[in-house]
């Protein structure tokens, strides 16, 4: 009897492993292993597999507020960087993904650790035959609350510089 219930309880255990595993989304783990070898590639310097995974009018926009590229820009930007064979390396520390109903579009938000500290990566995936592209990456610094008024101050010069220009720009147009 004791190993029948031995038997008994290994089977209940191996079966609701197997009901976990269908509860798993295929479509989401697509996009999470695109995600992934477009943060390997980079970490590899593998410049054309890096940029292969971004869609054509795919657009990047950088920790800098000056950073807001299309694919070529920001392929031209980061072409010296992957030629001397070291980009940059982020990982995923946690990673949230959404479909849309239609399942051609998807966007995520991503915590990752990075040189810089922990940063967020948000964006937007479309289903480009039965793969998935970016089709817009925005990448930030995360500031912890209590820090903010001490980074405010630090940027301030910047901000209130960049700011002028940008509303100068306006003006003339």
């Amino acid at each position: 009897m004791k190993n029948f219930k031995l038997l008994l309880l290994c089977c209940i255990l191996l079966s609701s492993g197997t009901l976990f595993a269908q509860k798993s989304n295929p479509v989401k783990e697509n996009i999470d292993e695109t995600l992934e070898k477009w943060h390997e590639a980079a970490a590899e310097a593998n410049f054309d597999e890096y940029f292969g995974l971004i869609a054509e009018n795919g657009i990047f926009i950088g920790t800098d507020p000056t950073e807001n590229w299309n694919k070529a820009e920001f392929a031209e930007f980061s072409k010296p960087y992957f030629d001397k064979g070291k980009a940059w390396s982020f990982s995923s520390l946690e990673r949230n993904i959404f479909i849309a109903d239609s399942g051609e579009i998807a966007w995520f938000d991503e915590l990752l650790d990075t040189h810089m500290g922990i940063c967020r990566g948000s964006g937007v995936l479309v289903k480009s035959g039965d793969s998935w592209k970016i089709k817009h990456y925005v990448l930030s610094i995360e500031i912890p609350n209590e820090n903010v008024d001490k980074i405010s101050e630090i940027k301030k010069e910047f901000d209130t510089k960049l700011i002028k220009e940008i509303r100068s720009k306006e003006e003339k147009e």
